[in-house]
């Protein structure tokens, strides 16, 4: 396993500019208000042939008693609880405060070894200021400029030495699920994150927007690996009244980018919104696999129907989306959170499969024999097909006709998958193409193409 550092300090000191540098990603939110960063963020580095993790944290604030403060606080105790090696990181150009001195304080009862890192040295005017840092009686401080990325090599090569020795990676198995928790404010996203791990591994409010960054955590379960993004709650771009909510959403458009599976949760009590449906279009447009989680059932008014009754809303809903399965489930209470991995495995599967050309061109001529093409002779016959891709599952269905394909043919055809192969959960994508060798044959037998 890679050795993991975890960047700590108070607030707005620099610690998610550094973080992006190292990683050389923009994943962590960064902004000149203070308290931006509240989650652990984490990317996996490589730096001289070495691999480890690194953890950007919340800013400490020793002195609040308010309940997001004291929860990143938590965070950050976590993160310094997993590290191999700290980085205390401050501020040059403020010199040492007393929630410095406190974080310091915290940071040394943990017995965990750390690297006093003094950031903003942005001109050779400012190196006197790291004089200053060596009260906290460390043996070296690390000038550097996060901003502009001088010192942190440095900084780098100093860490690799806590660091534990990497040990041989373990024959690869089946690859890592990437699975992304997207949804409105407040639906229950965090909740059922932590719910799955079985510990509080992301802050949980009440408070809609309390995750802003895209949060990653890698577990295993059963012999499988996950990889679970915790996004920041999307809401319609008219609402985004802060700056540094809009790259929230950003970064959670983003985790649609990075996953495999798509697990849009909704609030069972709410019902669902128009914001729902774009995303769950934008879910499938992305080629994601997709679950509809309708969480909070617990507060739910319900009888033997109601589940059914959700599920044909749903449906009406999104029609063209009737191929992702729907659970409804409580993370504050456990129900049937159970049943998520093995549907999210079972729907994985189908994302990834790949079906023979042989039983496709099966189906298809079942199909076309079942309902051949309308339109006379210039309409678009089908003549072979084969799956070019999966992720999602992709195929090219060649043929010959004047007309162009339509939209419903495509639908058709679909359909017809569905019906005789499955594929639950994700989206399928067909591609028409001209039988360029049908033509010729047909030029060649008499001049004109059927």
């Amino acid at each position: 396993m890679p050795g993991i550092i975890a960047i700590v300090g108070r607030p707005n000191v620099g610690k998610s500019t550094l973080f992006n540098r190292i990683t050389g990603t923009r994943r962590a939110i960064v902004e000149s208000e203070p308290g931006v960063t509240r989650d652990l963020n984490m990317a996996l580095v490589e730096h001289r042939g070495r691999t480890f993790t690194l953890i950007d944290t919340g800013g400490f604030e020793p002195g609040s008693r308010e309940e997001i403060p004291l929860q990143v606080m938590t965070q950050a105790k976590l993160a310094i609880e997993e590290a191999d090696l700290v980085v205390l990181l401050m501020d040059a150009a403020e010199g040492i405060t007393p929630t410095d001195e406190a974080v310091a304080a915290q940071v040394r009862r943990s017995g965990k070894p750390f690297l006093v890192a003094a950031n903003k040295i942005d001109a050779p005017t400012h190196e006197a200021r790291v004089l200053e840092f060596y009260r906290l009686g460390v043996d070296q401080v690390f000038p550097l400029s996060a901003e502009h990325g001088e010192g942190s090599n440095d900084l780098l090569d100093a860490a690799l030495a806590h660091l534990p020795d990497e040990t041989p990676k373990a024959p690869a198995g089946e690859e890592e699920a990437r699975i992304a928790v997207l949804g409105r404010p407040n639906v229950g996203k965090s909740s059922l994150v932590n719910r799955l791990l079985g510990y509080e591994r992301v802050i949980v409010s009440g408070t809609p927007g309390t995750t802003r960054d895209a949060i990653d955590t890698e577990f295993d379960f059963e012999g499988r690996r996950y990889m679970l993004i915790d996004t920041a709650g999307i809401r319609r771009k008219t609402h985004i009244a802060r700056r540094v909510e809009h790259f929230s959403v950003v970064s959670a458009l983003r985790s649609l980018d990075r996953c495999d599976v798509a697990l849009l949760v909704l609030d069972g009590v709410e019902g669902m919104t128009d914001q729902d449906a774009r995303v769950a279009m934008l879910a499938d447009r992305r080629g994601r696999a997709l679950i509809f989680l309708v969480n909070k059932w617990d507060l739910v008014d319900k009888d033997d129907r109601t589940a059914g009754q959700v599920a044909k809303e749903i449906h009406r809903v999104f029609p063209l989306l009737a191929y992702a399965p729907i659970l409804t489930l409580s993370a504050k209470t456990g129900q049937r959170t159970a049943r998520l991995l093995p549907l999210i495995d079972e729907v994985l599967a189908e994302h990834r499969r790949h079906l023979p050309t042989s039983a496709l061109n099966k189906t298809f001529e079942q199909a076309i024999a079942a309902a051949p093409p309308s339109g006379g002779r210039r309409a678009f016959r089908i003549s072979y097909a084969t799956q070019t891709g999966s992720r999602p599952p992709a195929f090219l269905v060649f043929g010959k006709g004047g007309e162009a394909p339509t939209e419903e043919l495509r639908r058709y055809l679909v359909n017809r998958i569905r019906e005789h192969h499955g594929f639950a959960g994700t989206p399928i994508r067909v591609i028409f193409r001209q039988d360029a060798a049908s033509g010729r044959r047909g030029k060649g037998r008499g001049g004109r193409s059927a």
